[in-house]
């Protein structure tokens, strides 16, 4: 079955399946700059956040950023990442000008191989972007939060994200 997100209330199609509560989270190579490769089995053994955002460049994004940055200082257990199309050189600029430590929160690149996209169903192949989405992985490598934003341009419910990462944190 064919899924779609909206963009300003205009249909685009959802590549990949739509992964589910209990589901086994997928692994993906990203890139955390230009020369270096990100495995998300490297985050195995922790609870996680997955912020999916379409561009660190547009404010919904940054906004989601932050909030996931600030939120992230509170869960020292559970580690944040935003993972978008950009190119690296877009989010370490973003990262610089917005003082955000790639301690706290890792902005990783789908931009080269499109991965995660493919792999968690948020590739909007059409534009090469993520469709917004946030996922919460425990320990176990297992989903317990899954939420595809259905209007790219609308926030995930953050309270929902951070209740689900706590529980695990705990």
């Amino acid at each position: 079955m064919e899924r779609f997100a909206t963009l300003h209330g205009n249909s685009l199609a959802l590549k990949g399946p739509q992964l589910n509560v209990g589901d086994t989270a997928p692994t993906a190579r990203l890139r955390k700059d230009l020369l270096s490769d990100y495995d998300l089995n490297d985050a195995a053994g922790s609870p996680r956040v997955y912020s999916v955002v379409p561009s660190v460049d547009t404010p919904v994004c940054a906004l989601q950023t932050k909030r996931f940055y600030q939120e992230a200082e509170k869960l020292e257990g559970v580690k944040f990442f935003t993972i978008s199309c950009d190119l690296p050189t877009a989010t370490g600029r973003f990262c610089g000008a917005e003082a955000i430590d790639n301690e706290r929160i890792q902005c990783l690149s789908d931009h080269k191989y499109v991965e995660f996209g493919s792999r968690y169903g948020v590739l909007l192949s059409d534009l090469r972007i993520l469709c917004r989405a946030a996922f919460v992985i425990d320990a176990s490598d297992k989903i317990r939060y899954a939420e595809y934003v259905p209007e790219i341009s609308d926030h995930p419910d953050y309270d929902a994200v951070i209740a689900c990462a706590t529980q695990l944190n705990n």
